[in-house]
């Protein structure tokens, strides 16, 4: 053994043995219990960020400690691989996205197997090999046979300067992030999947998670947003037609005084055209396609609109209502077309009385009168309707489905049911992804490709265009092709490639077979591993990427491929790893290592300059707050900076970033290996003590502090995976070993007791710092990976204590302490208490009116 820690030297050595005894290689095993572990796989991006080194240790942790529970684990690693920052990175960097991101993957390999993590790298993929997305394709052809893919027009963000497709994060400010021209809406035809036809189950199944987040669970819900109401159709004062209008509070209706409209809503110009306010109209409907969406709808943000030169009937009223299109109205949700009541919804109140437009009460609180010209915002509480033809007095909570009824009666609407989700769009106008496997015939039309043809291969060695278009049109030996239908030789291939989150959304299922080439996955191996047991990522993927996979999960159920619905039984989602920023007054943003530390003074190492110390965000390139896992490595080994990621807040909190943190975490490790190398000779060929003997009062406290901690690290790990907490169990377990003096270990029994407590500190630290512990576990003797042992079990017996310590207080100050036998009843403590001298001369003869014992811990003896 080495007199000091380096772990340079350690991890090498402990890495090279792992990976020649495939020591985290798995198979299914019928007759063992299986533990799927798994974290979100990670776009290769070039370097592992500390977010990236956090997911993982958590994952890690756990994955080593079911496997010593004697769990089969399967621990896989795998690439998120297509989309859209290869492009970006090939336009920047002028390399091709498939080298780039190969390159990448090599990279990134090197750094998490530097890091130890535990995966079964035999089942690594790649989304972007042919072997993985020929199974997507396939599953696609299926869907489509189905009729669950259908093409329709649809709007997307387009720049005309770029002449390509941007993604809503791509536009800034109504502006092409790349060009910074005018971002415009282009409707193309799209892809969709009907995941809409699953809403209603996807719904139902959120309050079947209870293994997930609830706030989690909540975005979900809300993402799918079912609601209740009524269509009611609002005839165009024209006649040709009505507005059909969805809302979930039809009792309002008779209050319904003007119309609101998306202004994507296709009816806005054609209602338009011709008006004095067409040109009007048409630069709002412009601008407004330049306005972030979900700004649009935010409470804080301005209200506006303009009038469209058109009206409609209110179909109960029977009044006349102007037709505006306004900001806050989206296509998204519902028809897309509002009744505004300003009268009983605060934002019509707001845009009524901004443009002038007419407010009439229809619901009246309990015992007052409300008046439209005096009112200062809206009534939204329950009441009374009036003004509201045959139902005038009835509550209005009552009225909802007397007035649904009614419009069906009357053939003027219909109840309804509304979803806020839309089925899911997945064309996507870039090269590197994967191709949609679909064929146009001028005589057959839109045809699949045949299933003996896939996979339709994304041409690797095309040459990226100039702005970020896509080639794919251009490459006559991809796009021509024969018809799989007729065999016409002049079809034309589908130049879309699909949405990455479609690669996302079952890689799970092909990690149980990786390399299976004869289907999907082998059914067997994904009966036997699915679903995952814990599922660990980060916030930002609560909503698309587990809807989508929760989705894609019931269509491969309803192939017959798998037999459950929900892919995740447990789900945590990690905190975001956070530091200060550091900006000098001429250089800016400055990177930690760009910055001089003196005398608790920083400057920056390029101009001197005082440096301001922000506020502490989210670690990210662009301020420049970052942290490089490789140096941290290099200075300190891969199980610091592991410890310190679970040790300096529990995984589902954000995590402050502290370099003296870090320190912390090695100075600890290096206190371990002193511990294990100061007391190896003492315990060298002893067995641990394994009771049966009875033990003095130092080695009882010792043995007792075993098997505490014992109890304390599986309960921290086991119920809520605080890994703080399980840590700073463990090192108090090292200050009791420390604080032993030394004649106590000179016994057999003290050495036996010692070499319990010295292993159980290994073990326990096992799954945390695993190199570290391998290291110590081979150097106390033992043979084997200490990942192959059982994890310890405590003993209740050990942990029971002889006695307890009892604090009295005398109203509510303390004033004396004594020792008193554990089984003592609360009728003895609170004897013992006031027999205690001290406490009868703070008494002084005055009566006791009250003594209280709480949890046989402390008494308060009030007088």
């Amino acid at each position: 053994m080495q007199k000091e820690y380096d772990p340079g030297f350690v991890e090498s050595k402990w890495q090279s043995i792992w990976q020649d005894r495939q020591l985290f290689r798995v198979e299914e095993d019928p007759a063992r219990k299986k533990y799927y572990l798994l974290e979100m796989f990670p776009y290769p991006s070039g370097n592992i960020h500390m977010g990236h080194v956090r997911n993982y240790a958590i994952g890690d942790v756990v994955a080593r400690y079911k496997r010593m529970q004697g769990y089969n684990v399967l621990h896989p690693m795998g690439w998120d691989a297509f989309g859209m920052p290869a492009e970006n990175a090939a336009i920047a960097h002028n390399v091709h996205p498939a080298k780039w991101t190969y390159q990448n993957i090599d990279t990134m390999r090197t750094q998490l197997k530097r890091l130890g993590f535990s995966y079964d790298w035999d089942r690594e993929l790649a989304t972007c090999k042919p072997e993985y997305y020929r199974w997507e394709q396939w599953l696609f052809v299926k869907m489509f046979e189905k009729g669950m893919v259908y093409r329709k027009k649809a709007s997307v963000n387009w720049c005309e300067s770029c002449q390509t497709v941007l993604a809503n994060e791509q536009v800034e400010a109504g502006l092409c992030w790349r060009c910074g021209e005018v971002v415009v809406q282009k409707e193309l035809d799209q892809w969709f999947f009907r995941i809409t036809d699953y809403a209603d189950d996807l719904l139902e199944y959120c309050e079947r998670l209870p293994g997930w987040p609830d706030k989690v669970v909540i975005m979900q819900q809300n993402w799918i947003g079912k609601s209740l109401g009524a269509e009611i159709y609002f005839p165009l004062e024209t006649g040709d037609g009505h507005i059909p209008v969805f809302t979930t509070r039809q009792d309002t209706v008779f209050g319904a005084t003007f119309m609101c409209m998306a202004p994507e809503h296709p009816l806005v110009m054609k209602l338009a055209a011709g008006s004095e306010q067409e040109a009007e109209v048409r630069a709002f409907v412009e601008r407004m396609r330049r306005q972030d969406k979900t700004k649009r709808t935010s409470d804080d943000y301005k209200k506006e609109g303009i009038f469209i030169g058109a009206y409609c009937i209110n179909p109960f009223s029977n009044q006349r209502m102007p037709i505006f299109t306004a900001n806050f109205a989206l296509m998204e949700y519902g028809t897309g077309a509002v009744m505004a009541v300003p009268a009983h919804d605060q934002r019509d109140f707001e845009f009524a009385r901004k443009y002038g437009l007419e407010i009439v009460v229809v619901i009246q609180p309990k015992g007052e009168t409300l008046d439209p010209e005096t009112m200062t915002e809206a009534y939204v509480d329950e009441g009374i309707l009036v003004r509201s033809g045959p139902f005038d007095g009835l509550e209005n909570v009552k009225a909802l489905d007397a007035i649904a009824d009614y419009l069906e009666e009357k053939k003027i609407g219909k109840i309804s049911v509304n979803f806020r989700l839309r089925d899911w769009g997945i064309s996507r106008q870039r090269y590197w992804g994967a191709p949609i496997p679909i064929v146009y015939c001028d005589k057959c039309g839109v045809v699949p490709v045949a299933e003996k043809d896939l996979p339709v291969i994304l041409p690797e060695d095309a040459q990226m265009l100039e702005g970020g278009k896509s080639p794919l049109p251009t490459l006559e030996d991809f796009v021509a092709t024969a018809c799989p239908g007729c065999g016409h030789p002049d079809a034309r291939r589908e130049t879309d490639t699909m949405d990455t989150f479609v690669e996302s959304s079952w890689y799970f299922e092909r990690y149980c077979s990786a390399h299976h080439n004869r289907g999907i996955f082998d059914k067997k191996a994904v009966e036997y591993w699915m679903p995952v047991d814990q599922y660990i990522g980060g916030i930002e993927h609560a909503i698309l990427h587990l809807l989508y996979s929760r989705y894609f999960t019931r269509v491969l159920r309803d192939f017959g491929l798998v037999t459950y619905r929900e892919p995740f039984t447990r789900l945590l989602t990690q905190g975001m790893i956070c530091k200060e920023t550091l900006k000098c007054p001429n250089h800016g943003l400055l990177l930690p290592e760009e910055v001089l530390e003196k005398d608790q003074s920083r400057t920056c190492k390029h101009c001197g300059s005082q440096v301001e110390v922000g506020r502490i965000e989210k670690m990210s390139k662009s301020k420049k707050n970052v942290v490089d896992p490789n140096a941290l490595i290099e200075k300190y080994g891969a199980d610091t900076l592991r410890l310190f990621c679970l040790f300096a807040a529990p995984p589902e909190r954000d995590l402050d970033w502290s370099d003296q943190g870090v320190e912390g975490a090695y100075r600890f490790l290096k206190r371990v290996w002193r511990l294990v190398a100061e007391h190896r000779a003492h315990v060298q060929n002893i067995k641990p003590f394994d009771g049966g003997e009875e033990l003095g009062e130092d080695l009882r406290t010792l043995h007792r502090k075993t098997h505490q901690t014992i109890k304390r690290v599986t309960n921290d790990i086991e119920a809520r995976f605080h890994f703080n907490t399980a840590i700073s169990a463990v090192m108090e377990l090292v200050n009791t070993i420390q604080a032993l003096k030394e004649g106590v270990l000179s016994t057999p029994e003290g050495a036996s007791v010692l070499r319990l407590a010295l292993e159980t500190v290994i073990v326990l630290l096992s799954p945390i710092v695993p190199h570290l512990a391998e290291e110590l576990w081979e150097t106390l003797g033992n043979s084997g990976s200490v990942l192959e042992i059982a994890w310890p079990a405590y003993r209740e017996e050990a942990i029971a204590q002889d006695e307890i310590l009892i604090v009295v207080q005398v109203n509510g100050k303390v004033r004396s302490r004594f020792n008193i036998a554990a089984d003592a009843d609360e009728e003895a403590i609170r004897a013992a208490a006031l027999a205690d001298d001290r406490i009868v001369a703070r008494i002084a003869g005055r009566p006791v009116k009250k003594v209280i014992v709480v949890q046989k811990k402390l008494v308060n003896v009030v007088v």
